[in-house]
This record gives structure tokens, sequence and C-alpha cells, in this order.
């Protein structure tokens, strides 16, 4: 099956310590650990949901990424979203697009901007969508800005996609795994399931609590320093919240003739790569694609306005690697995560 984020190692891997610090059931426990892992979007999954007997929901699971695929992938050339790309404006898009599109325009608006899927015109043309990478000059840049801002597109009342221009393209790739997260934990609920950890691609919500051990979820954030092997950087304890992160450490491209380096995240204002003293962002938040949202938008922009939206918006909380001007790593980190954070 194609998948719908082909880049996906591109954002700042959360890795979900379930697995060691979990631990075996015990014989006392009327607990049942049930782990449900894969591949999917591009990316592996991995989902640990306790009950009082075994399940297994792979079969929901795996159907729940296929018509996540189907509405939102561009790899797939015959998506919802890849139709409306080639200029289709007959699609009705289903209730998970449009979904997504009203997040993002929410999420447009409170970072003035620095989130826009709109932005998949450049993705492809800098070499990390599934579109044609061209050979980028200050000429293209600008050309190419006038198919990008969410401003430019609305979801008509039937349904149907406008676009200002036939040739903007959207990419949601920064937004859907975390929606993915969250249909997910809406599937589990559903099944009357109150404890769970659910993590695709280093995106998480952790519900309830792991009750074998009687301790809150334990997740852990990757070092962005360490490029070459995966170290911690923090571990957190996490109940009742989500979780999404982005990073530019690992995934770059290296030109091979002037050996310029270009990371995946672009500025949506200039159009370029940005390479900036940010190396990695995680927000929390009370949906897993508000928190996914953020976090790639904290990437785009600069660190004081970050903190100035943080601020603003009780309802998230962040974390930020950065470095100052003399290159030493620092981080800023709300109190609302601090409190989380696992000594």
């Amino acid at each position: 099956m194609t998948d719908l984020l082909k880049y996906s190692g591109m954002r700042l891997v959360v890795i979900c310590l379930i697995l060691i610090f979990a631990g075996c059931r015990n014989s006392e426990s009327k607990w049942v650990k049930n782990i449900s892992s894969g591949s999917a979007l591009g990316t592996s999954y991995n989902i640990t949901y306790l009950a009082t007997s075994e399940l297994n929901f792979e079969r929901e699971i795996d159907s729940l990424f296929q018509v996540l695929n189907q509405s939102m992938s561009t790899y797939i050339p015959t998506s919802d979203i890849s139709r409306i790309n080639r200029g289709d404006s007959t699609i009705v898009v289903d209730q998970m697009f449009r979904e997504v599109f009203e997040l993002s325009g929410r999420v447009f608006d409170v970072t003035d901007g620095y989130f826009d899927p709109t932005v998949g015109v450049l993705v492809n043309a800098w070499g990390f969508g599934p579109g044609t990478e061209l050979q980028m000059d200050s000429m293209k840049v600008d050309s190419l800005l006038d198919y990008v801002g969410f401003n430019k597109v609305s979801i008509k009342a039937n349904g149907e996609i406008k676009k200002e221009n036939p040739a903007i393209y959207f990419d949601f790739n920064a937004i859907a795994k975390g929606y993915a997260v969250d249909r997910l934990a809406v599937l589990l609920k559903n099944k009357g399931l109150t404890d769970f950890l659910i993590e695709v691609g280093g995106e998480l919500v952790a519900q309830g609590e792991n009750r074998i051990k009687e301790k809150r979820w334990v997740v852990a954030i990757d070092d962005p320093m360490m490029e070459e092997s995966r170290t911690y950087k923090r571990t957190l304890y996490m109940k009742d919240a989500a979780m999404a992160s982005s990073g530019n450490y690992r995934k770059f491209k290296i030109d091979p003739e002037t050996g310029a380096k270009y990371v995946h995240t672009i500025d949506p204002k200039t159009g370029y790569t940005k390479n900036s003293n940010i190396l990695a962002v995680s927000v929390m938040a009370n949906d897993c694609a508000t928190a996914d949202a953020f976090a790639t938008s904290f990437m785009a922009m600069d660190l004081e306005k970050s903190k100035a939206i943080l601020a603003q918006h009780k309802e998230l909380e962040g974390y930020i690697i950065y470095l100052d001007p003399e290159g030493n790593v620092l981080e800023y980190m709300t109190n609302g995560f601090k409190e989380n954070v696992r000594e």
C-alpha cells in the first residue's frame, strides 16, 4: 500500500518506552497488555492498550489507515487530495479531510501563516515531496510563492474545495500523523478502552495510565545533537495528553555540487528551506493534530515568536531545543511541560 508520509522520518522521533518501562504482565494483575504495531503512513506505529482480556484490533486499525491514505495521501495518485491537487474541483471531501482542513485554517491564523499546508508546491520543488524537484533560485521561489497561502483556499458548503489558483497544491503531511493518532484514540475509546498509548512516527496520545505498573505512561524525546546514534534528551510522564515533535537534525539534503545543506522545514513566508537555531520542538496539546501543527510551525518561526504563542495559548505546552549565538545547546520549556519531565 502506498504510504501517506514518504518522508515521515523528517520529524523528530519520540520513542515510546512502553516496552522498556511497562514490564511484563504481573501475575496478580487483572490487566492484559495488548500490542499492535506495524508500518503505515510511511512510518511505523506502536499501539499499547490495556484490557481485562486479550484483544486484536488489527483489522480496524488497518482500515483506518487505508481511509486516511485515500483521503489525504499525496503519494496515491487516485486519493482525494491528489485529484484536488491536479485541479479536479468536483471532489467532495470526506469528514476527515474537512476536519484537517478546518484545523489547519485555525493554526494558520494563530501562527500568522507559519503553518500553511499550501506550501506543498515548495515542498515538491525543494525535493521533499512526491512532485518534481526543481533547480531553485530567487526567481523560481518568488514565482512559486504565488501559489502559497491558506487564505487562498476554502471549502464550499457542498464539500468541494475552492482554490484561487488551480496550481495550489495541498500537503497535509505536517498534521496528518497527529490526526491519525487522534482517530486511533477515538477508535479505542469507542471500543470501551480507557488506558492506552498510541504512537505513529513519534506523534502520540497517552490515555489513562499504565495500570500494570500503576504509573503514568512514560515516553522519551531524542537528543537532536546525536545524529548517528539515538540518545534520549528527556523522558516524560504522560496521562490524558497528546504530544508531537519536529526537528531537522537527521533529515536534510546536500547539494552534490555546492555542498549546501537544505533541511525539510520550509518557511512559507520566504519560500526557502529554514536553517535556524531551532534544533527540535515538542508540543503537548489536548489533541495530537493540534500538537503536530504547532510543532511544525515552531520549527519555521523565530524562538521569541514561538514563546509568545505558547504564553498566549495556555492549552499548549512546549519544549524547544535551540542554539545560542555562541553555539551552545539551550532549552526552553513551559511550566506545564516541565511538570511532566521525569527526573
